[in-house]
């Protein structure tokens, strides 16, 4: 056991300061919830029903964070990690699958009724995904004379092939990189951004570079040598709308169908640079879009922040009707325009910011409208927006619970009612989950 003592003071407890616990249920983020001496303790590591000795590392808000330092009765579903589980955010890899399932199930109940005050009835079936090699997009970070992962909640680079979170090639061709991460380090690189096609033929790095990358560019141009890589772009991390190609094609392409189930899709198809925001799990995002398509049984469909029109795209091709796609970032309205542009009319793009576009636009009666924002969720002002516009349906994609009960509190409020809420495990080991909910108006 860790130095230290157990404590019968708590509202002492300073860094290190031991405890025993009781772990109660999940919480959002990847901690449970446990308590001691009337307060709330966030411990990681540990799984509902253990007693367990943990380690005090800071307070805040009158929450203590503390780590399982030892197992004094353990779960049946607690099994041994391979690696370290602090890369790649893995804070459920000791848990069996089965039971991580039902535990994400638990924090998006329990985040609608505490932070949304939304009871439901039952908690969602979160559709589940194989555990290795899910993940078709990637960060690497440069640092400390290694390419790889952030450590969670830290700035230490950690090696991703310990994490299993990518194909066994894809480990080999990053291993193959950070054999020259010190020519990396010395070109400037930061990250180095990874896509991959869903069966993982394609692969296109894009690296972000501290200065101008034309400078340094022959030192870059090695990397598209490696086996796997489909192509290189680089751009600077002061600068990042000018892209400069160095090698091969610059984003990776799935044929619509490998989306969708439909055989009436046609030659659409899905492209995305490495830069660009996509669904990062090559086995459940068909799962995804599905549940987005069948939940928009409009004749028109507004996507907001539509990233490359993967929904836009799939609506348009399945159903027809009128879909307008709305999509601020630079690098991905690019893509967006690309695969848009085989079903024009059916698809319309605006690049605008979700504000702009929803100030400027007129009623929205009878639509269903498709959010899909970044972890922040909704501003105040779209929220405000939105409503105002009184589409028929939303369909809220989320990545984030706790922002997302929030803003389905405010929607509730202004006239909205819950009809369905769907889960999906598009990040296993990890505590982030997916969730889509319809909310249809009063």
């Amino acid at each position: 056991m860790q130095a230290g003592r157990v404590s019968k003071a708590c509202r002492n407890m300073s860094s290190g300061t031991v405890i025993e616990l009781t772990v109660e249920r999940p919480a959002v983020g990847g901690r449970m919830i446990a308590r001691h001496e009337g307060r709330v303790v966030l411990v990681g590591g540990a799984i509902p029903g253990e007693r367990i000795r943990a380690a005090v590392e800071r307070s805040r808000r009158g929450v203590v964070l503390a780590r399982t330092i030892e197992v004094l009765t353990g779960s049946l579903d607690r099994r041994p990690v391979a690696g370290a589980a602090a890369c790649g955010g893995r804070s459920f890899a000791h848990i069996a699958y089965r039971r991580q399932l039902e535990l994400k199930s638990e924090i998006v109940r329990d985040a609608f009724r505490r932070l949304g005050r939304i009871e439901l009835s039952v908690s969602p079936r979160v559709i589940p995904s194989p555990e290795t090699g899910y993940r078709m997009r990637a960060r690497l970070h440069v640092g400390n004379g290694r390419l790889g992962f952030l450590e969670e909640r830290s700035h230490r680079v950690c090696d991703v092939a310990g994490t299993g979170q990518l194909l066994p090639k894809t480990e080999r061709l990053i291993g193959a990189l950070a054999a020259h991460v010190g020519a990396l380090a010395s070109a400037g690189v930061r990250t180095v951004e990874l896509a991959e096609d869903l069966p993982g033929d394609q692969c296109a790095l894009h690296v972000v570079v501290g200065g101008d990358p034309a400078t340094v560019a022959d030192a870059l141009r090695p990397m598209a040598s490696l086996s796997g890589v489909t192509g290189l772009t680089a751009t600077s991390g002061t600068s990042p709308g000018a892209q400069l190609v160095l090698a091969g094609t610059p984003y990776v392409t799935d044929a619509l169908t490998a989306f969708v189930s439909s055989c009436g899709v046609g030659t659409a198809s899905v492209r995305r640079h490495p830069a660009s925001f996509f669904q990062a799990n090559r086995y459940v995002v068909p799962d995804l879009v599905a549940a987005v398509t069948s939940l928009t049984q409009r004749d028109e469909v507004v996507d907001l922040y539509a990233g490359v029109g993967l929904f836009a795209v799939s609506i348009a091709a399945i159903r027809g009707g009128s879909i307008t796609a709305v999509e601020r970032d630079p690098g991905s309205a690019r893509d967006l325009v690309l695969n848009a542009a085989p079903l024009h009319p059916a698809v319309q793009v605006v690049r605008a910011p979700v504000e702009v576009f929803l100030k400027r636009s007129g009623g929205l009666q009878g639509a269903a409208v498709v959010v899909d924002p970044p972890r922040a969720g909704l501003s105040r002002e779209v929220v405000t927006r939105l409503v105002r516009r009184r589409p028929d349906r939303i369909v809220y994609v989320s990545c984030d619970v706790a922002t997302q009960a929030r803003d389905l509190r405010a929607l509730v409020d202004a006239g909205y009612r819950l009809d369905q809420v769907q889960a999906f495990d598009m990040f296993p080991n990890t505590a982030h989950i997916e969730t889509v909910v319809a909310l249809d108006r009063t």
